[in-house]
C-alpha cells in the first residue's frame, strides 16, 4: 500500500480548485511525457474522481441561468436585465469551460496509450 499511497497522494496535488467551475483542475507540476506509468495512472484516477462530479455543476448552472431566464422575461428595468444577461452569459461561459475540462480524459487517456 505504502508506494502507492505516495503517488495517488501525489496525484491529489497535482490539482487546484477552480473557484469559477467548483472543481479541482490539473496543475501539473511536471510533463505528462516525463511521468512514469504509475503517477500516469494515479492522475488518471483523480482526474476521473472530479471528472464525475461536472455533469453535476453544468446541471447546477443550467439551473441558474434557468431561473435568471425567468427573471428577465419578467424584467422591466433595462440595467437590471443587462445585468441578467450578463450572469447569463457568464455562466454560460462556465458550462463551456467544464464541457471541456469533461472532455480532457479521453486527451489524457490517448497520451497514455500512444506513450506507455
Amino acid at each position: 500500500m505504502g508506494e502507492w499511497f505516495n503517488v495517488s497522494r501525489w496525484a491529489c496535488g497535482q490539482f487546484a480548485m477552480d473557484g469559477r467551475l467548483g472543481i479541482a483542475v490539473p496543475r501539473l507540476t511536471q510533463q505528462w511525457e516525463s511521468l512514469s506509468q504509475d503517477r500516469k495512472a494515479a492522475l488518471l484516477e483523480a482526474w476521473e474522481a472530479i471528472r464525475g462530479r461536472i455533469p453535476d455543476r453544468i446541471a447546477e448552472f443550467e439551473q441558474s441561468i434557468r431561473a435568471m431566464q425567468s427573471e428577465l422575461f419578467e424584467e422591466e428595468d433595462f440595467a437590471k436585465s443587462c445585468r441578467l444577461n450578463y450572469e447569463i452569459a457568464e455562466l454560460a461561459s462556465r458550462i463551456n469551460d467544464l464541457n471541456i475540462w469533461y472532455r480532457t480524459e479521453q486527451d489524457f487517456e490517448e497520451e497514455t496509450r500512444r506513450h506507455g
